[in-house]
């Protein structure tokens, strides 16, 4: 499955990110993650008054897509408030890049705009992965 509704996954971002719980930054987040089989996952930033406990939209769609018995994937579309587009933070990269290195990442912002990128030739350029653990055996 290559072939897929950019706009309608994007839309999909857009209304997970309304359930976001974010009452510190008030920048809330929604991901839609779409399996290979047609699923699609959502998740929305959830913050914590221990900053560090923070969760990304991201990392709530992907657990979630885990525990549904995915783990191939083809896009994640991300879009957060304000004007342009939203890309994932650092930790979210890495856990994407875990499972689709190919990923496409479409990264909205609330004002409409989006821009399409590949995670780990644009977002993660030599990101570590499983295949480095297996090198060399």
């Amino acid at each position: 499955m290559t072939d897929f509704d950019k706009q309608a996954l994007l839309d999909a971002a857009s209304a997970a990110r309304g359930s976001a719980y974010a009452p510190y930054s008030k920048f809330r987040v929604g991901a839609a993650l779409l399996a290979r089989d047609g699923r699609v996952f959502l998740g929305a930033n959830v913050e914590n008054a221990a900053y560090g406990s923070t969760i990304c939209a991201e990392r709530v769609a992907l657990p979630a897509a885990v525990v549904a018995g995915a783990r191939d994937f083809v896009a994640l579309a991300v879009v957060g408030d304000g004007d342009g587009p939203v890309t994932p933070c650092g930790a979210c990269r890495q856990v994407l890049f875990e499972f689709c290195p190919q990923l496409i990442v479409l990264a909205g912002g609330a004002d409409g705009s989006s821009r399409r990128y590949l995670l780990g030739a644009d977002l993660l350029p030599d990101g570590f992965g499983p295949i480095r653990l297996n090198e060399g055996q």
